[in-house]
């Protein structure tokens, strides 16, 4: 694989893995639920 294949990868990877967290953060808080992270803070209202 070359480094321009590569750079493409990882960064089409990451915008990946940003838009799905944004999604489900997102759909949590339009649900009406709590929003909680993984290290359990908790949105304050």
């Amino acid at each position: 694989m070359t480094p321009v294949k590569a750079a493409f990868l990882s960064v089409f990877m990451l915008s990946g893995i940003l838009m799905w967290g944004a999604a489900i953060y997102s759909a949590d808080a339009a649900s009406g639920h709590r929003v909680v992270d993984g290290y359990g803070v908790a949105e304050a209202r």
